[in-house]
C-alpha cells in the first residue's frame, strides 16, 4: 500500500463570485498551484470600490500567506503599518497597554496587491459585471467560489441546503477615517446626554486611521443619528470625539450606518459550489479583521484541493479543517460583541480595571498572555484588585456573611448518585474530603434532598433523616480537622418533575423500571416525554414542602456545614417556580415573575430563619433557559435581586437545564456573562460557573470584576488537587493554598525526562 498522497483533483475552470480580499487571494492561489486553470473572478463594483478602511491581519495569517505566496507577503510587508499598544480612555483618564502586536494596511492597498498578483498569475478579473447565478456557474466550472459577502446571493438562492441563521444586533456603528495616524490601537468611551458612544480606532499608513464609531439603537436614535444627513454625522461623530481625534475631521466612503449581522451556516457547500468568508461566516470588528478570516478560508481551500482526490471530499476537508476555527472565532467575537452592547454595565468600575476588562472581553486575551505582553500594566491591575504581593487574585480571600474564603475556588457541586437511602457513606467521605484537601476555599456538596420523594435518582444524598445529618456531619468534621481553612458548604433541593430517574450512568433522565415515587412540580408537565408526568401542587401543599426544606437546613447546621445553597436552578422544584416554561399556574404562585417568585422566596425566608445568623446562604439560579419562552437576562437580574432583598449574601450564576429541549450555547466560560452581568447591575455578590477550566481564566475573570468567586466542577473531577497545583504552576506559596503536610514532599511539579539537550553549534 502507498503512502503517496491522493492526485489532486481535476479542477480546471474556478469561478469565483465577489472580488473581495477572499475571492481574490483564493482565485490567485488556485491559479499558482496550477498555472494551467482557467480562474474567472465577478465583481459587481469597480476594482477600487470598497467598504471600510483598514484592515488588521494577525501574524498567524500573515505566516501563513508568507508560507503560501511570498509574492503576496512581500508586497503587503511593504505596505504595513505596525504598532504593539492600546490606549483606553475613559473618563479622562488613558490607560496603555503594550506588547500586542498589530499590522495594518488600507483596504484598498490590499486589493492593489491582490489585483496585481491575481494578473500576472493570468486570472480573468470583471469589474462592475454581476456573476451569472451560482447554480448556473456550477454547470459550466469545475468549482464555483461563493465569495460574495454579508449579503450573499448565493447563500440566500441555496438556502434550504447552506441553512443560514443570520442575527442581527444591539448597536449600530460606521466606518469612517481620520487624515492622521493614531500611534496605539484606540478604544474611547464618550458618555454623552444621549447614552454611551465608543470610538475604535487603529492606524492603516503613516497618514491614516481607521475611526469606527458604535453606540446601542436606543442611544443612536436619541442622539438623532437616524434622521442626520450624511455631513451632519461625520461632523457629530468628529466633535463627540474631539479630543481623540485632536480636533481633526472624519472623511467618509460612502459610510452609513450599519447593524452588525452576525452570519452562520450549517453547511458551507452544495454540490461544486462553496461559501468562504463573510458568505459562510462573519465576526464582529471588534476582535479583528473579517478579511483574516476570509484570507485564512482561502488558504485552507487551496490546500484541500491540493490534498484530496476529488472536489466533494475537497470541499469537506475544508469545512472540517475550518468550522472549528470559525466557531471559536465567532464565541470570542460574540463575547466582545455583547461586552460592547453591554458597556454601561461597566462604566462604575474603576478605570484601570474597565481596561483590563475591556482588554479581556472575548476571552482571547487573558491575565497570564497579559502579563506577558505587559507585566508593568497587570501588575498595577492586581494590585488594585487588592492582590498582595506575589498572591494572583485567586489566592485573594473573599467574605461571605460572616465567612471568609482563603481564596475564590470553589468546588461545584456535582451529583454523584452514590449514597444508600440517601445516606452519604465512605464515598463521600472520599470523594469531598480529597477536594478538601486539594486546596479550594469552598467545597460544595451535591444536590442534597429535602425530602425521599425529593430525590432526582434512587442514589442521592439526603438531610432528611437524622441518619443522614451524622453521616453529613462525619464528613464535615474530616474536612474541618484536616483541611483546616476550607470551608464546607450543603447544597438543599428537591428535585420536582426530574425525580425518580435512573443513576446517571445507567440513562440520564430515564424513569426508573420499577419503584419509582409521585413527583410534584408547580404544573403537570414532565420533563420529557417519555418522564412521569408530576402532580400539580396544590396552594394548601405548599407549606409543608417548605417545612420540609426548614427541617433539612435545620439538620445541616447540626451537621457543621459552613455555608448553605438554596437550588433554584436546573428545572428543579424552585426552580420549575420561576420559569414561565415550567409554571403555568394561575394562582397566587403563577403568572408574573413576582408571583412565580412568590414560593422561593417564602422557602429561602423559612430556611434563612432556620439557618444561623453568622453563617451565609447562597442561592443558585438558571440566568437563562437557553428556551423560547424561558427565563431571560433581565428577568435573572430581577430574581437576583429578589433573593438579595430577602437575605442572600451571593448568586450561584448557572444557566439551562429546565427544560429538556433547550439549546445551550455551549464554550469556554459560556456562562460567566449572566453572571458578570448580575453583579456589575446589581452589585449583588456573584460565583460564576460554566466551563471555567484553566487557573488563568479564574484570574482573568476575577481581576475583570465579572465575579467574585467562580466554581469548577469537571476540572476537580480530572484533578482533586486542582487549586494546589494551581498554585504551584504559578509558583504561589501562601497562606490561601496551604499544602496538607502528608502531601507538602508533593508540592513540586515531579520530574521528567530531559527534553533540553545541547543543541548543535557547528555546521561541517
Amino acid at each position: 500500500m502507498s503512502d503517496a498522497p491522493a492526485a489532486a483533483p481535476a479542477v480546471h475552470r474556478v469561478a469565483v463570485i465577489g472580488g473581495g480580499p477572499g475571492g481574490l487571494y483564493a482565485a490567485a492561489l488556485l491559479k499558482r498551484l496550477d498555472p494551467a486553470r482557467e480562474i474567472t473572478v465577478w465583481e459587481k463594483n469597480a476594482p477600487d470600490d470598497t467598504f471600510g478602511f483598514g484592515v488588521v491581519l494577525s501574524d498567524e495569517t500573515l505566516g501563513g500567506i508568507e508560507h503560501a505566496d511570498p509574492v503576496v507577503y512581500a508586497a503587503l510587508r511593504e505596505r504595513f503599518v505596525r504598532w504593539d499598544d492600546i490606549d483606553i480612555v475613559h473618563r479622562d483618564t488613558r490607560h496603555t497597554s503594550g506588547g500586542h502586536g498589530f499590522a495594518a494596511l488600507g483596504r484598498r492597498a490590499l486589493l492593489a496587491v491582490l489585483h496585481e498578483r491575481c494578473r500576472d498569475l493570468g486570472v480573468d478579473l470583471r469589474f462592475r459585471t454581476e456573476a451569472p447565478p451560482a447554480a448556473d456557474l456550477a454547470t459550466a466550472y469545475d468549482l464555483v467560489v461563493a465569495a460574495d459577502g454579508v449579503h450573499s446571493a448565493t447563500r440566500e438562492a441555496h438556502a434550504d441546503v447552506f441553512r443560514p441563521a443570520v442575527t442581527s444586533h444591539r448597536c449600530r456603528y460606521i466606518w469612517l477615517a481620520a487624515d492622521f495616524a493614531f500611534d496605539a490601537f484606540r478604544f474611547e468611551i464618550a458618555e454623552t446626554e444621549h447614552g454611551v458612544m465608543q470610538l475604535h480606532g487603529y492606524p492603516f499608513s503613516a497618514d491614516e486611521s481607521t475611526v469606527i464609531i458604535e453606540m446601542r439603537e436606543e442611544v443612536w436614535r436619541a442622539a438623532g443619528f437616524a434622521d442626520a444627513e450624511p455631513g451632519e454625522t461625520i461632523d457629530r461623530c468628529a466633535k463627540v470625539f474631539a479630543e481623540a481625534l485632536h480636533g481633526r475631521g472624519l472623511r467618509s466612503n460612502n459610510s452609513s450606518w450599519l447593524t452588525f449581522r452576525t452570519v452562520v451556516n450549517d453547511r458551507w457547500s452544495h454540490g461544486n459550489t462553496v461559501l468562504l468568508g463573510d458568505a459562510a461566516h462573519t465576526a464582529h470588528f471588534s476582535i479583528g479583521s473579517g478579511t483574516k478570516l476570509a484570507v485564512e478560508d482561502a488558504l485552507a481551500l487551496a490546500a484541500c484541493l491540493q490534498e484530496q482526490p476529488d472536489v466533494p471530499r475537497a470541499l469537506a476537508a475544508y469545512e472540517a479543517e475550518r468550522r472549528p476555527v470559525v466557531a471559536s472565532t465567532q464565541r470570542a467575537a460574540q463575547a466582545s460583541l455583547q461586552w460592547f452592547e453591554e458597556l454601561p454595565l461597566y462604566l462604575g468600575q474603576p478605570p484601570r480595571q474597565f481596561a483590563f476588562n475591556l482588554l479581556t472581553r472575548s476571552r482571547r486575551v487573558t491575565h497570564d498572555n497579559l502579563r506577558l505582553r505587559d507585566e508593568r500594566f497587570t501588575t498595577a491591575v492586581e494590585r488594585d484588585f487588592g492582590c498582595p504581593e506575589g498572591t494572583p487574585p485567586m489566592f485573594t480571600p473573599f467574605t461571605l456573611g460572616g465567612l471568609t474564603l482563603r481564596n475564590r475556588v470553589v468546588v461545584s457541586p456535582m451529583d454523584m448518585y452514590s449514597a444508600r437511602d440517601g445516606v452519604p457513606g465512605d464515598f463521600h467521605l472520599v470523594h469531598l474530603g480529597a477536594r478538601a484537601l486539594g486546596g479550594a476555599g469552598l467545597v460544595m456538596t451535591e444536590m442534597v434532598c429535602v425530602s425521599e420523594r425529593g430525590r432526582i435518582t434512587p442514589g442521592c444524598a439526603g438531610l432528611y433523616t437524622d441518619e443522614q445529618a451524622e453521616a453529613w456531619a462525619r464528613v464535615a468534621d474530616f474536612v474541618h480537622e484536616q483541611s483546616p481553612g476550607t470551608a464546607f458548604g450543603v447544597q438543599l433541593g428537591h428535585a420536582g418533575r426530574k425525580g425518580s430517574t435512573k443513576l446517571m450512568w445507567e440513562g440520564i433522565d430515564e424513569p426508573l423500571d420499577e419503584g419509582n415515587w409521585p413527583l410534584v412540580a408547580p404544573s403537570a408537565l414532565p420533563y420529557t416525554s417519555r418522564s412521569q408526568v408530576p402532580h400539580a401542587l396544590r396552594a394548601d401543599e405548599l407549606p409543608s414542602l417548605r417545612e420540609e426544606f426548614v427541617a433539612a437546613a435545620r439538620r445541616a447546621a447540626r451537621s457543621g456545614f459552613d455555608l448553605l445553597e438554596l437550588h433554584c436552578a436546573h428545572g428543579y422544584l424552585l426552580s420549575g417556580f420561576l420559569s414561565p416554561l415550567t409554571n403555568r399556574r394561575t394562582d397566587a404562585y403563577g403568572g408574573s415573575l413576582e408571583a412565580r417568585l412568590r414560593f422561593p422566596l417564602e422557602v429561602f425566608d423559612a430556611v434563612r430563619e432556620a439557618w444561623p445568623s453568622g453563617r451565609p446562604m447562597t442561592v443558585r439560579v438558571s440566568a437563562t433557559d437557553w428556551a423560547e419562552g424561558g427565563t431571560t437576562a433581565d428577568d435573572a437580574v430581577a430574581i437576583a435581586r429578589a433573593f438579595a432583598a430577602h437575605g442572600a449574601d451571593a448568586i450561584d450564576v448557572s444557566t439551562g437545564q429546565v427544560v429538556s429541549d433547550d439549546a445551550p450555547a455551549y464554550g469556554r466560560s459560556y456562562q460567566t456573562p449572566y453572571a458578570d452581568r448580575i453583579r456589575n447591575e446589581t452589585g449583588i455578590p456573584v460565583i460564576a460557573v460554566g466551563a471555567i477550566s484553566s487557573w488563568d481564566d479564574v484570574n482573568s475573570l476575577l481581576l475583570a470584576g465579572r465575579t467574585d468567586l467562580c466554581a469548577l466542577a469537571r476540572p476537580h473531577l480530572y484533578d482533586p488537587h486542582w487549586t494546589l497545583h494551581a498554585a504551584a504552576e504559578q509558583n504561589y506559596q501562601g497562606p490561601a493554598a496551604p499544602w496538607p503536610h502528608p502531601y507538602r514532599a508533593g508540592s513540586r511539579r515531579p520530574q521528567t525526562g530531559r527534553t533540553d539537550a545541547p543543541k548543535p553549534r557547528l555546521s561541517l
